[in-house]
């Protein structure tokens, strides 16, 4: 039987793997407040938004953030359907 050259992952491997798809998300803290911050590449940015720090929009194509509380009081539900997408300038000096 022929050998295969394909890696067979691991359990690092998987960590790494799901980081990568998570976009390395982190947490935050601004004003006291604890955010999830998880970057978006412009290839996967496939829609427009309106970005919260400048009014300005956040067009297809452009890599950005979503942004997040991280601990909101209503549960993650509401937190993350209450996210919103943020020009990574804008989050950076807001």
């Amino acid at each position: 039987m022929p050998r295969s050259n394909r890696r067979r992952p691991d359990s690092a491997d998987d960590d790494s793997f799901s980081r990568m798809l998570t976009g390395w998300k982190r947490t935050q803290t601004r004003r006291g407040i604890e955010w999830t911050v998880q970057p978006v590449s412009a290839k996967q940015a496939t829609k427009t938004y309106l970005c919260p720090g400048c009014g300005r929009t956040v067009d297809p194509g452009i890599a950005h953030v979503v942004v997040w509380r991280a601990d909101g009081v209503l549960g993650d539900q509401a937190d993350l359907a209450d996210r919103r997408h943020w020009h990574t300038h804008c989050w950076r000096i807001g």
